[in-house]
């Protein structure tokens, strides 16, 4: 029996199993991650709600909501496809007339960049019109009472800015696509029976854009555990909020063909990444970082919720937190020139690099190290099952979010407690609600934030004794979100205010 396992052709016995093929091809997916299954393969023409609109000053394509005011655009698509620019202004361009039974309000109602809304001129139903919305404003354009957007626009934005009075509708072509009818499956079940000619995927392989370093950084964050966890999915693409509200630039703007990876820069969801399913019109709120260039079989399968085994190249050099010595190794066998500043003794460990960004170190051949004793890295564990939200501020803060190690600058020590105030300002962006708090002595080792409760709010403490009455942080427990504990409290005892300490999270 032959099958296929992320390309290859795997010779198996009739009546082997999943786990088989991936043992005779050396494939180990990451822990919990799906394994895409296709059996045969074919495809269908697909009609979609998807539409190009062909004018005068070029195209449009618009996508259509599944709604009520879909039956009046199907009805009248025909007079729509002649119809002519009835007013062109900033806020929008409106094309018509068309007689409709579009049932219309008086109220005036806020409309966003790209809507396309249905709308009765003068409140006549005889003047319906079709409306592309320019920029967000209010506005009364007799439409029904959900508001009248019918649909947005997907494709051809920069022809919506040209449209002006004169301008026509010359012909409206609906979107024909093609639907994948293979028969196919995500699983984690190693005992999955096989057959004949069976395809196996178990990863995702991707390109780093070399144009896009921060952002290629990002990516690499986000997948360091090896997976790409779907938090959402949509007809287009799916998307992954592992590292949604953290900051990210813009770099490099591409149309969003199929597997073109974008993170988000700005506006809603800013700091999700996208991993594109079908090709959309490039956007300036989308930063492309890297191209899938295997597996996009597996992104199609996912669903919200599942992991996904990914390979980024080039390999992230992510220095901080080895040794001094193993990584001074690994930048002599890239051939990446090494300056070491701080500490250089036997114990001497990284606790940052610049650049930060390994397409900027590749380019360069270059990287500027900074290490310090080992005594001053200190490990921790922390409570994701516990204090998940808190933690979301705390790896914020401290950069663990997107590095293995994260500065703590000293604020305030006494009586066996540490108080620290994080480098990153984000209270403003993130709730600290009570959570896990300590319902009896708190013991040693113990860290903390402060909540809401308290005046200092998103104070970090440590306390290196048991307490039977304040927490961590130095605040009543009503105050207090114990998010983990000091694997290596004995490295704490002699910190001094206005230094700075490392840590490292143990998983």
């Amino acid at each position: 029996m032959k099958v296929f396992v992320d390309g290859r052709e795997i010779e198996l016995l009739p009546g082997a199993l999943l786990s088989d093929a991936l043992g005779k091809a050396s494939a180990i997916p990451a822990n919990g991650a799906i394994i895409g299954i296709v059996r045969g393969r074919g495809e269908k023409s697909l009609q979609t709600n998807s539409y190009w609109l062909n004018t005068t000053k070029g195209k449009l394509r618009i996508e259509l909501i599944d709604n009520d005011l879909q039956k009046i655009w199907h009805e009248n698509i025909e007079k729509i496809a002649r119809s002519t620019v009835r007013w062109a202004s900033p806020d929008g361009v409106a094309f018509g007339p068309f007689a409709s039974t579009i049932s219309f309000e008086r109220d005036a109602r806020e409309y966003n960049r790209w809507e396309v809304v249905l709308g009765a001129a003068g409140f006549e139903r005889e003047n319906t019109q079709i409306i592309f919305i320019r920029r967000r404003h209010t506005a009364a354009y007799g439409t029904p009472k959900s508001g009248g957007v019918l649909g947005h626009i997907v494709g051809g934005k920069n022809t919506l800015d040209r449209l002006q009075s004169g301008d026509e509708i010359l012909s409206i072509e609906p979107i024909v696509e093609w639907q994948d009818i293979t028969s196919k499956q995500a699983t984690t079940d190693m005992t999955l029976p096989l057959e004949e000619g069976m395809e196996i995927f178990t990863q995702v392989r991707a390109q780093l854009i070399e144009n896009a370093p921060v952002g290629a950084e990002f990516f690499l964050a986000m997948t360091r555990n090896g997976t790409f966890k779907v938090d959402s999915i949509s007809s287009s693409y799916v998307s992954s909020d592992q590292l949604l509200t953290v900051p990210i630039i813009f770099e490099h703007r591409e149309p969003r063909l199929e597997g073109l990876v974008t993170v988000r820069t700005s506006g809603r969801g800013l700091g999700r990444i996208f991993i594109y399913k079908q090709d959309r019109t490039s956007n300036p709120g989308h930063s492309a970082v890297a191209r899938i260039t295997s597996g996009m079989d597996m992104i199609k399968l996912a669903g919200p919720g599942q992991l996904i085994t990914v390979e980024v190249l080039p390999k992230r050099i992510m220095l901080m937190g080895s040794s001094l010595k193993d990584a001074l190794q690994e930048m002599q066998e890239r051939e990446i020139e090494a300056e070491v500043e701080g500490y250089e003794g036997e114990d001497a460990v990284v606790v940052k690099q610049d650049p930060g960004e390994t397409m900027s170190i590749l380019k360069h051949k270059k990287v500027r190290i900074f290490s310090i004793p080992a005594s001053r890295l200190v490990s921790v564990q922390l409570y994701d099952d516990l204090a998940p939200k808190t933690l979301d501020y705390f790896r914020h803060v401290t950069g663990l979010k997107e590095r293995p190690v994260g500065p703590l600058p000293v604020y305030f020590v006494y009586e066996n407690t540490l108080l620290f105030r994080p480098e990153i300002e984000a209270v403003n962006l993130k709730e600290l609600l009570p959570e896990n708090k300590p319902t009896g002595p708190v013991p040693a080792g113990s860290i903390a934030v402060s909540n809401q409760v308290s005046k200092k709010i998103g104070l970090v403490g440590m306390k290196l004794v048991d307490d039977k009455r304040y927490g961590p942080s130095g605040e009543k427990f009503e105050a207090t979100n114990v998010i983990g504990r000091v694997l290596e409290p004995e490295k704490l005892k002699d910190v001094s205010e206005g230094e700075t300490i490392y840590i490292k999270e143990v998983r």
